[in-house]
């Protein structure tokens, strides 16, 4: 068995077949090892093994055109909470807060939208259609856990905040998938609304009066008042970034950081199940 001419032939339909198995250095150092690891007879399935682990991992990842509808689904919502919104006009939005932020968000999530819409005809895609949304979370009834979202604007404040801190973990949850010179472009439009929806999350947090950035020390770090959504949150208390504890490093006076620094100073993702089941699951109406 030639394994160097087995993976050559792998390489031709799949370029990034080294980058899934390792970097092609310790391919070549793995596979010249395995002589003296396994016995021959043993060697196919070592060798099996070793493809099925590589392949095995990435048989869910989502296409281009399935990020991008998942991206427009959860772009839908928004665009339609915020324009329910600010169709109450002053009944529900104060004047000043409509001026200073409403108004441009609703802008932002209809152009989102728009462009995402674009871009999915581009590439010879059918947009998704838009769902029939309930903002109560009540499946069509109108009389969900939130059956007041549009006529007090408290409680709109607080589902605002749950949607916008969801949408940045959504964004960066697929920005994985998008990796590669021939998806350069989508990475960079994801990138971009991704920064945007963590201004939103940002603006959103400051005019309830709470930080701007989620800091995990106790129920997850749900801050929103709404235990409905503790599940959107779920992860946020996670200090290991790349394998090192966050809360470990110390600073240049010798202090240890703190868990509600460690969590502040990351945003952990959201893979698309989550998102579907957490968010889209709650306000779509299920036909």
């Amino acid at each position: 068995m030639n394994l160097f001419n087995i993976i050559d032939e792998i390489e031709k339909v799949d370029p990034e077949v080294y980058g899934r198995l390792s970097d092609r250095r310790n391919v070549i150092k793995n596979i010249t090892s395995f002589g003296t690891k396994v016995a021959a007879a043993a060697l196919p399935f070592a060798v099996g093994s070793m493809f099925q682990k590589a392949y095995g991992q990435t048989a869910a990842k989502p296409t281009v055109l399935e990020i991008l509808n998942y991206a427009l689904t959860l772009e839908y919502l928004e665009s339609y909470f915020y324009n329910q919104g600010s169709a109450k006009g002053t009944a529900l939005i104060p004047a000043a807060a409509a001026t200073n932020y409403f108004n441009q968000v609703t802008k932002d999530e209809n152009n989102h939208v728009a462009f995402l819409t674009t871009v999915i005809k581009s590439l010879n895609g059918t947009p998704a259609t838009v769902p029939t949304f309930d903002l109560t979370a009540g499946n069509g009834s109108g009389n969900g856990p939130f059956k007041d979202v549009l006529t007090n604007y408290q409680t709109f404040l607080a589902v605002a905040q749950a949607f916008e801190d969801t949408g940045v973990r959504a964004y960066k949850g697929q920005a994985q998938y998008l990796t590669g010179e021939s998806n350069r472009v989508v990475l960079t439009a994801a990138l971009s609304i991704h920064a945007v929806e963590a201004r939103h999350a940002s603006a959103i947090r400051q005019i309830r009066g709470l930080t701007p950035w989620i800091t995990s020390t106790t129920a997850l770090g749900n801050d929103t008042g709404i235990p409905q959504v503790n599940g959107n949150y779920d992860g946020e208390q996670n200090v290991i970034q790349g394998g090192v504890d966050v809360t470990k490093l110390k600073s240049a006076s010798g202090s240890t950081t703190s868990v509600a620094t460690a969590t502040a100073a990351f945003d952990e993702p959201l893979s698309m199940d989550q998102v579907y089941k957490l968010l889209l699951g709650s306000f779509i109406v299920q036909k």
